[in-house]
């Protein structure tokens, strides 16, 4: 089946929304996410939750980064990039339509590079990106810090929930349409992977991800799977 939201990706770009208010961090952290960052990414929360602004933007909002990433991986990746996902944060755009009946396909050359970081300026925009959290997004606690049920765990993720349409969980396997997950353990704070699974459209209401209504039950087997998703561990 060819993508249904191919004609999305003629719809008009307008310029990203002003951010809501000044960043409110010092240092060089804070002057690094001014001079680069935010020509890319929201780090404060953004006043316009429409449509038009989740389509213009070039990067995934921020202002809620401390919340949702762990330290070292951010200093890490900021220093040696590496896509997270296949198409970029807008994957309409990298899209390019299939001939002779063929299924639409991403064009990697649309789909622009992070810049790197010198060890220096990942770590003081890790320290700045590790203060701007959201109250109210991110419930501490969310995850009970279960040990899953692997073989449950990743059946709810690839066939029960329809999670692997979208995301991967190893190298090679599931949708690109949305982030890969193989990396999750090590990027993804366990209470930020549990929050976003009961409500996606609390952090953004118009995200491509679908609320599931999922039970608890499957929210917490689902959180403790992915958090085991590492660089180098078996999948």
């Amino acid at each position: 089946m060819k993508n249904p939201f191919k004609l999305l990706a003629l719809a008009a770009v307008v310029p990203m929304a002003m951010l809501a208010s000044p960043l409110a961090q010092a240092g060089n952290g804070a002057d690094l996410l001014k001079a680069q960052c935010v020509s890319c990414h929201a780090v404060t929360k953004p006043s316009s939750s429409s449509v038009e602004r989740v389509l213009s933007r070039k990067g995934p909002d921020l202002y809620f980064a401390g919340s949702k990433f762990r330290r070292e991986w951010l200093e890490a990746w900021l220093q040696k990039p590496v896509a997270i996902r296949s198409g970029g944060a807008m994957f309409l755009n990298a899209l390019q339509p299939g001939t002779g009946g063929a299924f639409d396909s991403l064009d990697p050359a649309k789909v622009p590079p992070h810049p790197a970081l010198s060890a220096a300026d990942a770590r003081d925009a890790t320290e700045a990106l590790m203060a701007l959290r959201a109250d109210g997004l991110v419930e501490p606690g969310s995850f009970k810090n279960e040990a899953p049920n692997a073989s449950m765990a990743a059946l709810l993720f690839n066939k029960l929930r329809g999670c692997a349409s979208c995301h991967s969980a190893k190298p090679g396997a599931g949708g690109v349409s949305g982030a890969e997950l193989a990396t999750a353990g090590d990027r993804l704070q366990p209470d930020f992977i549990a929050s976003y699974l009961r409500d996606p459209q609390k952090f953004d209401p118009h995200v491509w991800m679908p609320r599931l209504d999922l039970n608890e039950g499957d929210i917490q087997k689902l959180t403790a799977y992915l958090s085991t998703l590492k660089q180098g561990a078996a999948k």
